[in-house]
């Protein structure tokens, strides 16, 4: 369009400088003025356009056809001396589109001559200007009309700009027409120009070339007009809509520009991906579902199922206790077994319901002000008998001061008894076990660490979930694989975070991180004199 503004800017000069010199004849009249004057709206209109597209080529015809008539009658018809300015379409045409609108502008040029034509039969065109003035005139008509084709047909022999290059399908319109999607050709105003290939099931191809819209069901047509006009100024776009006579079916239109007249658009049905995408969605909230529901079942069982166990737990320690007389050695024996089991059997309810309530929202920390000590010194205090049976060193740092806090005494009596039993579970015979804890700034940093088998990297990336277990099927078997990941939602909860550092054959350190110390004077940390072997208080 640069060179098409230059052409108009060069013939506006051609005519206001022949005006001029026949200014200098002293033969101007108004009459004159206003024909020199009718070719101005074309050369403003062309300086003010934006967009370049089909309709404002045509546009910008009609324009001069209508200018060019109106001048030719004011000057007499086609009998007067401007009538080779009827030819001015032509020029523009070869100006805008190359050789390829030539024929464009030449009916347009026929239409400026018809115009004239039923001027003069409606009466309406002026006496023809003769003598001097006429003569003047048609020099400038005739120089105008000429310089301006002469330079029209130059720039249509130009190479067009590579943008501008449309290439004939020719032996290609077989291949695409054999593809398997509907390729569209969509000019400025969202019609489709042009199709190839098979067009899915609910498209008819005649109702495209009123708008590529058309196609989808009316409540879906805005979005296929916005992905159209995102295509245009993005370069590429995507819209799905439901066809208009097929709701059974979903297709998908992907948008590319080509040049800056047409967009090309592939049209294709997309229901069994769509479909697929539903199942996949739907098999995760089944999924989901299920798993809350497992989860909301167990968390409300906590009192069915601990209630039991607890009575098995306390008649069979009656019995073992002999509170009601003496009995005989086996069931003595018996009563120990019973208990025993009972005990597991609750640490893996009580770790599975834990769990559960974590994952079903139900969970809730009792916050209370304390001295973090205590509750890890109970831990160590119960898995101590474990360490002994064992074989296994248990050792403890920790702060000679206080620790302030307000955390939940039950989680963190179960973080460290979760994290010691797994490392004593790990380390074998004469192995040792290191408890430390210090406050650092509001953090406690709790760190157990061992000296026992150590985790692969791949258990590494497993450890931490629920049910996850690391190490041989024998120690697996050990329980039920929710230690780390109860320890990791405790300290999640509290606001902290777990981390695990490993390596096979080197041991395991675990650091747990809670921020939950009271601000004030800040406890003194662990020196090498406190850690010693642990040993429960009497």
């Amino acid at each position: 369009m640069n060179e098409a503004l230059g052409w108009h800017v060069a013939w506006a000069l051609g005519v206001t400088l022949g005006g001029g010199l026949i200014a200098l004849t002293g033969l101007t009249s108004a009459a004159i003025g206003a024909l020199l004057l009718a070719l101005v709206p074309p050369v403003f209109a062309q300086g003010l356009l934006k967009y370049d597209g089909p309709r404002t080529r045509n546009a910008l015809l009609a324009l001069w056809s209508i200018c060019v008539a109106g001048a030719c009658a004011l000057a007499g018809g086609l009998g007067g001396p401007l009538t080779s300015w009827c030819l001015a379409p032509i020029a523009v045409a070869a100006v805008l589109g190359r050789a390829k609108m030539l024929a464009r502008g030449a009916a347009f040029s026929l239409a400026a001559a018809a115009g004239v034509i039923l001027l003069q039969m409606a009466g309406l065109v002026g006496p023809p200007i003769g003598g001097l003035m006429g003569l003047c005139l048609g020099g400038l008509a005739i120089v105008t009309t000429g310089l301006g084709l002469g330079a029209s047909l130059i720039l249509a022999r130009k190479p067009a700009p590579e943008d501008d290059v449309t290439i004939d399908a020719g032996p290609l319109q077989g291949v695409l027409d054999a593809q398997p999607h509907l390729i569209i050709e969509i000019d400025s105003e969202g019609r489709a120009s042009a199709h190839y290939g098979p067009a899915p099931q609910g498209v008819v191809r005649s109702r495209l070339a009123s708008g590529v819209r058309m196609a989808a069901r009316p409540e879906d047509r805005d979005a296929v007009d916005a992905a159209i006009n995102r295509a245009r100024v993005q370069g590429a776009a995507s819209v799905s809509f439901i066809p208009t006579s097929r709701l059974d079916r979903y297709l998908t239109l992907d948008i590319h520009a080509v040049g800056t007249e047409y967009l090309v658009g592939t049209l294709r049905d997309s229901t069994a991906s769509r479909d697929r995408e539903e199942l996949l969605e739907n098999a995760r909230a089944d999924a989901v579902s299920l798993a809350a529901g497992k989860s909301r079942f167990l968390a409300s069982m906590s009192h069915e199922l601990r209630t039991p166990l607890n009575a098995i737990m306390g008649f069979s320690d009656i019995m073992r206790q002999k509170m009601f007389g003496e009995l005989p050695g086996k069931y003595v024996e018996y009563a120990d077994l019973i208990h025993e089991s009972g005990s597991h059997l609750l640490d893996l309810i009580n770790d599975v319901l834990d769990m559960s309530k974590i994952e079903a929202d139900r969970y809730e920390l009792a916050l209370e002000p304390l001295d973090v000590r205590e509750p890890v010194q109970a831990a160590l205090r119960i898995v101590r008998m474990q360490a002994d049976e064992a074989g296994v060193k248990l050792r403890a740092a920790l702060p000679a001061q206080p620790i302030d806090a307000d955390a939940d005494r039950r989680a963190v009596k179960q973080i460290v008894l979760n994290l010691v039993s797994n490392a004593i579970k790990f380390t074998p015979v004469d192995g040792s076990v290191t408890v430390a804890m210090e406050a650092k700034d509001k953090d406690i940093i709790l760190i157990v660490a061992d000296t026992g088998v150590g985790i692969s990297e791949e258990d590494l990336k497993r450890v931490g979930r629920p049910y996850e277990q690391a190490g041989d099927p024998g120690r697996r078997s050990q329980g039920t694989g929710l230690g780390l990941s109860l320890v990791r939602a405790f300290a999640e909860l509290h606001g902290g975070e777990m981390t695990i550092e490993s390596r096979l054959g080197a041991g395991t350190a675990v650091t747990v991180r809670l921020p939950v110390v009271h601000m004030g004077e800040k406890p003194s940390a662990p020196s090498r004199a406190n850690v010693v072997p642990f040993a429960p208080q009497r």
